[in-house]
């Protein structure tokens, strides 16, 4: 994606994401004048269902993005007004006095899970049964990492000084501080998530989990300044002493921001290694029952978030098992002719329904909608269809999914969805923005920019800044539309039957042979 150089002064965008790290110079107008982007090493599993990562790797990648972005512009260190940081959600790092990593990050892609688990009171055992909440709460005890790193590695627990987010982490790596933002947390955590706080002093959440309140860092909302660039982080960076430090919030909800999704009647829908869809709304709305919204970039705000916990990942997955000739014909091309575009040209060769082809896309469990024993299926196979039509119901399942988790929020909410602006490397691709736009029956805008999350995060650093009155102010300012893709009417009408008649109903049908899968298998548990 082209840079557009601006005038200063920037802001320093800091996006940690999955798969990579990207240091982003944003203007006052929400351009993007300069970016380096550095690829980080797989996670690593010593056992089935665990995913780490160095958490000093996510330092050495943040600073190895900050020195390249300086050797790729002209725009001047002094320029740099303040920075930000977003990064992955629910991706939790131990250290010691010092700040020093006591054990590898465990990533939000692990599933590991304990039994010994903390007990709570009979008084609240009783209430979350009567309030038929005991399955899911035994979940949070079970997942959370603080239960099982301090059930199975008791010394290192015993050693932790804080334990921290991703983000944190980058935080207190950049000004010396143990602080974080509101808008970041999303773990397994003792945190309020009605009103943005640590937990109350008797919050059930104390006793569900093994960890005081020392050890978590201080909170403070998107657009504080947490603190000023240290001498030791600029030396590693480059990134000058003293710059200011404000608080952003996590990728996801960056990037509804960075689309420019501030009402709960425009929706934002993330085409990432997790695909979701996103209202802002200044009400606290539980879509499912009983589970929260997440906080939102914005103050006060709330995030209304459906998930698909594998999304896109579903996609690179096709692309690495069944799209060889399509990369390495792009590798042979020399007009540069993308694998992309290949991949486009795949969705464009087959009719919209994929000629009776149905992807229900639950590759992973959920905890209620769907519930633990879900499973991904297929079904309408014949002997017409072949690799492109899989392609293309791929993207079709993932579009009905999020077309039903929009209207989960409508429900609740009671407000209609009537604007979509989606982001994410999935957006990238006029094929699966044409067919959400039909799908959903709605205009489908791209957002303006690419790295939406990265906007986000320099939105929220400039109404700290003081550059914009408040943060609806920021986003006007900050972001617009990208190309629109309009529902084509015949193509509407196809997936509007297909998902009344057929998607809604899968799920309900294939769940008992999920429940028996589960019972013959022992997967999922």
């Amino acid at each position: 994606m082209a840079c557009v150089a601006g005038n200063g002064p920037y802001i320093l965008s800091i996006d940690n994401g999955t798969q990579s790290v990207r240091a982003l110079l944003f203007d006052r107008d929400g351009n993007l004048a300069a970016k380096a982007q550095v690829f980080l090493e797989a996670y690593y599993s010593e056992h089935p269902g665990w995913a780490e990562h160095d958490a000093d790797g996510y330092w050495q990648a943040v600073c190895e993005a900050c020195q390249q972005l300086w050797r790729s512009t002209d725009i001047a260190k002094s320029s740099v007004a303040g920075v930000a940081v977003t990064t992955q959600r629910g991706t939790v790092v131990n250290v010691d006095e010092h700040g020093a990593p006591l054990r590898p990050a465990i990533t939000w892609l692990d599933q590991r899970s304990t039994r010994d688990i903390p007990q709570l009171a009979p008084w609240w055992r009783a209430l979350f049964r009567a309030m038929r909440l005991d399955g899911t709460i035994a979940y949070f005890r079970r997942e959370a990492e603080i239960n099982w790193i301090s059930a199975h590695q008791p010394d290192i627990w015993r050693r932790t000084h804080k334990f921290l987010l991703l983000s944190g982490f980058l935080n207190h790596r950049l000004c010396g501080r143990y602080v974080d933002s509101t808008g970041s947390q999303v773990a397994y955590i003792p945190f309020d998530y009605k009103r943005h706080a640590w937990a109350g002093r008797f919050d059930w959440k104390w006793q569900a989990l093994a960890i005081e309140r020392s050890m978590l860092p201080e909170l403070v909302t998107p657009g504080t300044r947490m603190g000023a660039i240290t001498a030791a982080a600029a030396a590693a960076t480059g990134i000058l002493e003293g710059t200011p430090l404000l608080a952003a919030a996590a990728d996801k909800a960056c990037e509804v921001l960075g689309a420019g999704c501030v009402e709960p009647h425009v929706a934002c829908l993330s085409y990432g290694t997790t695909a979701t869809i996103n209202t802002t709304n200044r009400k606290y709305v539980e879509v499912t029952r009983f589970i929260p919204p997440y906080p939102a970039a914005m103050p006060g705000a709330y995030s209304t978030e459906v998930q698909i916990f594998r999304g896109y990942w579903m996609v690179n997955w096709f692309k690495e098992q069944f799209g060889d000739r399509e990369r390495a014909a792009a590798a042979e091309d020399g007009t540069g002719l993308s694998a992309e575009a290949l991949f486009d040209r795949l969705v464009e060769a087959v009719p919209p329904g994929s000629m009776g082809l149905m992807l229900q896309p639950y590759w992973s469990p959920g905890i209620k909608v769907p519930g633990p024993e879900a499973k991904g299926a297929m079904i309408g196979f014949g002997d017409v269809h072949t690799r492109a039509h899989i392609y293309r119901a791929i993207l079709e399942g993932l579009a009905y999914a999020l077309r039903e988790g929009k209207e989960r929020i409508e429900r609740r909410s009671g407000m209609a969805i009537t604007e979509l602006r989606i982001a994410g490397g999935g957006s990238q691709s006029d094929a699966a923005m044409q067919l959400t736009a039909d799908i959903f029956g709605l205009p489908a805008a791209r957002a303006h920019v690419y790295e939406s999350s990265g906007l986000g995060a320099a939105i929220a650093a400039s109404v700290g800044l003081g550059w914009h009155a408040d943060f609806p102010a920021a986003v006007q300012a900050m972001t617009r539309k990208g190309k629109v893709f309009q529902p084509h009417p015949e193509h509407r009408k196809i997936y509007e039957q297909l998902y009344r008649r057929v998607y809604q109903k899968m799920y309900a049908r294939l769940q008992p042979l999920y429940r028996e899968i589960a019972d013959i298998t022992g997967y999922p548990e």
